[in-house]
């Protein structure tokens, strides 16, 4: 079973807390509670590591209200996009391999906040600005009054074998030599995650899939998706890549996948990635190098 997958351990969101303003101003009062500054969609990170302050600290923006734990109150400020400028600010994805496992959650759940606001501004029932309301989890119109909740994109994520045994990995066109990774697509409408396993390999790498068992999930802010892990056994071997979505794909035997990992001949992705999880899970152990 999948295990080690960003966020470590879901924290407490805290709901009920998000509409109740004199709690949430005290909250944000309290000496304890910690703050982490998102402009745009980047962190405050400096030396690399996600820097949480005070709220007297904390820059101007929309207070999004995370949840608590035992030390308090956690917030996000989503801050204005130009403070970003400089070395201290960083991508999500420069800071995932040395997020400590008590923050990672939040950290996601922050940045999966500042990217929705970023792109959803305006209604789509009749394009009037959105106005933020529950601690930031809502965009209200004050014309016609419907609101919108942060989206969530879901995709599927597999890791597909055949009779043997074997691994079958891809590569885009665009990654650099030597790197591989599982297969995944989103979610098309009405379609099962089943299908869209079968779906997404099938017009991939040509390989036909049968059975399908889910791996577990993780959220991936990149924008705004949900990876769906599954495991998938292949009833046909003979690959015929798409050359869109896919420069290559082959089959792996675990000789083959230990020996391009050890001289860096095939690159896998990083331990907090759920593709990186399927490919240990497959191989039962970790496997040397990475990407991020």
């Amino acid at each position: 079973m999948a295990d080690q997958l960003i966020p470590v351990g879901a924290h407490d969101r805290a709901a009920d807390r998000r509409t109740d303003d004199a709690w949430l101003e005290q909250a944000w009062a309290d000496p304890a509670t910690r703050v982490l500054a998102v402009a745009g969609t980047r962190l405050h990170a400096p030396g690399g590591e996600v820097a949480w302050t005070s709220s007297a600290e904390a820059p101007d923006g929309l207070r999004a209200f995370l949840g608590a734990d035992e030390h308090g109150a956690r917030f996000a400020v989503v801050a204005p996009r130009d403070l970003a400028d400089g070395e201290d600010w960083v991508g999500l994805r420069a800071v995932l391999g040395r997020l400590p496992d008590a923050d990672a959650s939040y950290v996601v759940h922050a940045v999966g906040l500042a990217e929705w606001h970023a792109s959803t501004r305006f209604c789509p029932r009749c394009a009037a600005a959105l106005q933020p309301a529950q601690s930031g989890h809502v965009l209200h119109c004050p014309s016609c009054g419907r609101d919108q909740f942060p989206r969530t994109d879901p995709a599927v994520i597999m890791l597909v074998t055949d009779d043997d045994d074997r691994a079958l990995l891809g590569r885009q066109r665009v990654w650099p030599r030597g790197r591989w990774s599982t297969l995944a697509g989103f979610v098309e409408p009405g379609e099962s995650l089943e299908d869209a396993v079968r779906r997404e390999v099938l017009e991939e790498s040509g390989i036909r899939v049968g059975e399908v068992t889910y791996f577990g999930s993780q959220p991936w802010p990149f924008p705004a998706s949900l990876m769906l892990g599954f495991t998938a056994r292949a009833v046909s071997t003979t690959i015929e890549v798409d050359g869109d979505e896919l420069e290559d794909a082959r089959w792996f035997s675990r000789a083959e996948a230990l020996a391009g990992a050890a001289d860096g001949t095939v690159v896998v992705p990083a331990g907090v990635s759920i593709s990186r999880r399927l490919i240990v899970d497959w191989y039962g152990d970790e496997l040397p190098g990475s990407w991020t």
